[in-house]
């Protein structure tokens, strides 16, 4: 069983940056795919980026290609999302995932952490 605990949500204004860390622990966890979700106010949980155990490929929605980097530091069990040139529809609640699949569009993710904040204004 992996266990996730995410940090680094806030407060930007547009065209800002902001970083989010997922540290995951668990006997399973370097095996693991690791994402990001997000969830808007009255909309559906959509995934934004996945990463590969090995750290080499990472798999991006295309609203933020280009604009958000997942990374994985596999000596730490974290994951990092840096995310750049905010905008204001990327205001949500992130949550980080794990599991086997890195499909982004996968039901098999079965570890969640608790989510972080993400607000940007205009």
């Amino acid at each position: 069983q992996v266990q996730l605990v995410e940090s680094g949500g806030g407060s930007v204004q547009a065209g800002g940056s902001l970083t989010l860390s997922c540290a995951a622990s668990g006997s399973s966890a370097s095996q693991s795919c690791m994402a990001w979700f997000r969830q808007a106010p009255g909309k559906e949980r959509e995934g934004v980026a996945s990463i590969y155990p090995s750290g080499r490929t990472a798999h991006y929605v295309d609203s933020v290609r280009g604009r958000f980097t997942l990374s994985r530091d596999n000596a730490k069990n974290t994951v990092y999302l840096q995310m750049n040139n905010l905008k204001p529809e990327d205001t949500a609640i992130y949550y980080c995932a794990a599991g086997p699949s890195c499909h982004l569009g996968s039901r098999t993710y079965n570890a969640w952490g608790q989510g972080t904040q993400v607000s940007v204004s205009s």
